[in-house]
């Protein structure tokens, strides 16, 4: 018989035993808030129980599943987001940052947004074609344009897919300006397709860095590239003529709040010329997701994180509501955004996003069945 919805509370008890999965940043494939069922471990007295233990002992596979997306253009109306369009070439992000507002993104699948978000990424295999078509279309305007916002561009299953590299490569054709943001150094891959760009103004690209610590990283993002790598593809990127800056988000209180200032005197030093920073954001399964990680990871400070969390968010949680969303409210946002453009200031770095060069845009040719006459 169907239940109601789950409904997922915040102050709802640990989801796993305090245990951790080796290289993944949730214990547990969590259910999704559109669950109708609940499901019960049941001991049959023939050790069924025992043996899935074993079984859920061995670190959990990727299972990468192809699908062929209908749209690849998202529109973003949003007026705290500095861009109008965005591509996510995959959904799903092996990475595995607990913290991830894109989580709850897999429930719309009927997976979890648990271990399924890290697990099993849904690659949209003609990213590129349908981005032609939208790109040829004469009702297309070019318009600023991010890829990877939900998920990362250049996560591990790029390097075998090359998703992204051949949407680059279009947007290089067509002369379309766009911006990255990844934790990943993957990008120096497309670094000849990235630093011409560059000269002509129509690219930009920001390195997610939340921590300088090389063990509280593989607790936060433990498949993301380390931090002394993402400073290197900083300095990589910068010394071909990519303008690169740094993003220190999320920022979570008491846990990597404090590095702050050295994570911009870190990126600064290696070439970035610009920094911003988006405080630690809860929506829908992330929060507790996020708060059985503190049960796991930091017992001793877990109390007190969450409620700078809620001095934050006006008491709750947290404050989907445009204008605060991304930057918060109170005494600790404000303090926060000042120590941030104190430290950008005295390094040099800008908070400011580059123009955006819309005018050198060409659009495509379709293929056509009959070819090219000339």
């Amino acid at each position: 018989m169907s239940r109601p919805p789950l409904r997922i509370a915040a102050a709802q008890p640990a989801l796993v035993p305090l245990a951790s999965i080796k290289g993944r940043g949730s214990a547990t494939a969590m259910p999704h808030r559109f669950e109708r069922h609940e499901r019960e471990q049941v001991d049959d007295g023939w050790g069924a129980l025992d043996q899935q233990a074993a079984e859920e002992r061995l670190p959990p596979a990727t299972q990468v599943i192809e699908e062929r997306a209908g749209t690849i253009l998202s529109s973003d109306q949003s007026p705290d987001i500095a861009f109008d369009t965005s591509i996510n070439p995959y959904r799903g992000c092996e990475h595995g940052c607990i913290y991830c507002f894109a989580r709850p993104t897999h429930s719309y699948l009927n997976l979890s947004p648990g271990l399924d978000f890290e697990t099993r990424i849904i690659a949209k295999v003609n990213a590129a074609e349908r981005l032609r078509e939208a790109l040829a279309s004469p009702r297309y305007q070019p318009r600023s344009l991010v890829l990877g916002t939900a998920t990362d561009a250049y996560q591990p299953v790029e390097r075998r897919l090359g998703i992204t590299r051949r949407v680059v490569e279009l947007l290089a054709e067509c002369r379309h300006p766009f911006s990255v943001v990844t934790k990943s150094s993957g990008i120096e891959r497309d670094l000849d397709l990235l630093a011409p760009m560059a000269v002509q103004g129509l690219v930009s690209v920001y390195l997610s860095i939340t921590t300088l610590d090389n063990a509280l990283a593989r607790l936060l993002e433990p498949r993301a590239a380390a931090p002394a790598r993402r400073l290197r593809t900083i300095r990589a990127l910068a010394d071909a003529g990519v303008p690169v800056g740094v993003s220190v988000s999320p920022v979570i209180p008491f846990i990597n709040e404090p590095e702050l200032e050295r994570i911009l005197e870190a990126a600064a030093a290696a070439g970035a010329s610009s920094a911003f920073s988006i405080p630690v954001r809860l929506p829908w399964e992330v929060n507790p997701l996020f708060q059985d990680w503190l049960a796991r990871h930091f017992p001793d400070r877990a109390g007190r994180v969450m409620a700078r969390i809620r001095d934050l968010r006006g008491g709750r949680d947290n404050d989907a509501r445009f204008g605060s969303r991304m930057t918060g409210e109170g005494v600790w946002a404000e303090l926060l955004r000042a120590r941030l453009h104190r430290a950008a200031a005295r390094l040099g770095l800008r908070n400011e996003r580059r123009p955006v060069q819309l005018a050198a845009f060409r659009r495509p040719q379709l293929p056509s069945a009959q070819g090219r006459l000339f």
